[in-house]
């Protein structure tokens, strides 16, 4: 049995703005989570292999770019070929209001806006994991 949740967090695409990724990687292991960062840049394919490579619990997305929808269709593609579709995915940053249905309907199991608390994440990853 793992003893700390272990998170993924990933900055999908073109996306070269970093620096709230990097505070919430430090918030969550501020509150006891082991976490993975990506670093910039990353392809769903990249995501979907640290995923299954980590063997992670969460997979967190950190967008601000806008191409959040294609990223994640794809990667909804990649995470069932490998099995993946039971872990708690979830995504941050310039989220617009408008998009967050079509994001549950692919599959995300929470969706974090700019400006979100960093209590409402971790707490939403620990009522989560399963």
């Amino acid at each position: 049995m793992k003893s700390r949740i272990r998170v993924l967090v990933a900055k999908p695409g073109l996306d070269g703005h970093d620096q709230g990724a990097k505070v919430v990687v430090r918030a969550l292991m501020d509150a006891g989570f082991e976490v993975i960062y990506s670093g910039l840049r990353q392809s769903p394919e990249a995501v979907a292999r640290i995923a299954l490579e980590e063997d992670v619990d969460v997979i967190g997305l950190s967008s601000m770019a806008g191409s959040h929808m294609q990223f994640c269709r794809r990667l909804r593609e990649l995470l069932e070929e490998n099995r993946l579709t039971g872990k708690l995915w979830i995504i941050g940053g310039n989220i617009p209001k408008r998009d967050a249905a079509e994001l549950q309907k692919i599959g995300l199991h929470g969706i974090f806006p700019t400006g979100s608390q960093f209590e409402e994440i971790t707490h939403f990853i620990k009522e989560n994991v399963t």
